[in-house]
């Protein structure tokens, strides 16, 4: 009987992969792997696989991190998760990059370096869009931060200078599965790259 969640994501300057039993993260491994995910992901995957005991054959469904973020990042996770779905024929999920970013139960100002002196974009309560995934000049986003002080800013901000909440995206990616909709045609899906901000 298939019971197993994956969870993937790429689309940072972490991976992280992890292993779901109901709403239970079961097994997960974090780690900076900068333009390295491709390398480490898959055998990443199949050490947490080995370690809990289980095969293809018992996973149910895979969610991942499906962007906005670097487009090469974000492929990395999807292609496993595409592979995953073409021999499992599991059920497949995605969620924003940035909403997996943010605080539970604050106000969540999430953001990713978009390079140029822009970032990626987004704000978010617990299930609920304050503000859609977007692309803001640095200087736009600190605007915002300054005008909402009680907001929480998460992600890596380091190229803002700017302390930030730093989450465990996998516990966030179950606690949001619920909410998602399942990809009617994974063969379809494609990573959410915003267009440049003009």
């Amino acid at each position: 009987m298939r019971e197993y969640t994956i969870l993937l994501d790429s689309s940072s300057t972490d991976l992280a992969v992890g292993i779901a039993l109901g709403n239970d993260l079961l097994k997960e491994t974090i780690y900076p792997a900068w333009q390295k995910q491709s390398e480490y992901m898959v055998s990443e995957l199949d050490n947490l696989m080995n370690d809990l005991s289980i095969t293809k054959d018992d996973i149910k469904d895979v969610v991942l991190a499906i962007g906005p973020a670097s487009y090469t990042g974000v492929r990395i996770a999807l292609t496993i998760a595409k592979t995953i779905y073409l021999c499992t024929n599991c059920d497949v999920y995605s969620v924003s990059s940035l909403q997996i970013l943010k605080c539970e139960n604050k106000k969540s100002i999430c953001l990713i370096n978009a390079r140029s002196d822009r970032s990626y974009f987004g704000v978010y309560e617990n299930y609920l869009v304050i503000e859609n995934d977007q692309i803001l000049t640095n200087e736009e986003v600190k605007e915002y931060i300054n005008s909402h002080p009680d907001y929480v800013v998460c992600g890596d901000t380091k190229y803002l200078d700017i302390e930030s909440y730093k989450s465990d995206v996998l516990k966030e990616m179950l606690f949001l599965k619920d909410t998602l909709k399942k990809e009617e045609n994974p063969d379809l899906l494609s990573p959410v790259y915003l267009k440049s901000y003009e």
